[in-house]
């Protein structure tokens, strides 16, 4: 069994002033998305120049955090937050919901798309491989934060999280770190290195996400108040997820059929 190493959440105080880890890792992804946009701007085989990836980001950040809150509040712990409406803008403290990002990160593209007077997917194929660094970054913040952790075994990774009782749990945090995060960043902005049918880079994020997801939820413990949903298995991040797989490899399907010469 490996020591789970007690970080404070709070990385930096100034007098009364706290900034978080869990916050710096918002930045450290938004700003790994501004660097990674800024590189691949201006390509030939997309429309867009650095003012856009500064219009990407301004919009990002408000969706991203907009969305994901309001996502938690909705998927995951509505009645709480009908009994103490404030804690909704404690986001310090954790809450976040990454299909809830996802949902205003679409509103903030079809917005783009609208003012930038081109195709939605050619924004959505610009984006996927740019934001999951920041995935990455939000499961190390819940690492930090010990929090989001793994069901009880016996592997000999296993830790003891406070807050999550005496016996040892998987840490999913960095299972999805690895999955999420490393993995599937690679795979995505490989793929993306080269043109690709438009549609296709989104296909596979999606779908690559939600396989990634659906595995690790096997490993971790589901939210307390929710508990399973079925078959002492099945998690409300397994039926978010699934809609995400079949989206996405539908998105690929048509992206290589309508790339086909007739």
């Amino acid at each position: 069994m490996l020591e789970y190493p007690q970080i404070d959440p709070v990385a930096i105080q100034l007098g009364p002033i706290a900034i978080h880890w869990y916050g710096l890792m918002y930045l450290v992804g938004f700003a790994a998305a501004y660097y990674l946009g800024r590189y691949r701007a201006g390509r030939s085989d997309n429309p867009f120049d650095h003012e856009f990836v500064d219009d990407m980001i301004f919009y990002g950040v408000l969706s991203v955090i907009l969305g994901g809150r309001i996502g938690y509040v909705l998927f995951y712990n509505f009645s709480s937050y009908l009994e103490d409406p404030l804690a909704v803008f404690k986001v310090w403290q954790g809450g976040m919901s990454f299909h809830g990002g996802l949902l205003g990160t679409a509103f903030a593209m079809w917005f783009l798309a609208r003012k930038y007077k081109v195709n939605i997917f050619q924004i959505s194929d610009f984006v996927s491989p740019l934001v999951i660094i920041g995935l990455l970054a939000g499961r190390v913040g819940n690492f930090i934060n010990g929090e989001l952790w793994g069901r009880q075994t016996d592997v000999p990774w296993a830790m003891v999280f406070p807050g999550a009782g005496p016996y040892p749990r998987h840490p999913s945090q960095l299972y999805e770190a690895a999955l999420e995060g490393i993995l599937l960043f690679l795979i995505v902005w490989f793929y993306s290195s080269k043109p690709r049918p438009m549609m296709a880079v989104t296909g596979l994020f999606l779908a690559g996400y939600g396989l990634a997801r659906s595995t690790v939820e096997f490993f971790r413990e589901p939210d307390g108040h929710i508990g399973f949903i079925a078959f002492d298995w099945l998690t409300m991040g397994h039926i978010l997820s699934v809609p995400m797989i079949m989206f996405g490899l539908l998105l690929l399907f048509l992206a290589y059929r309508q790339a086909q010469p007739e």
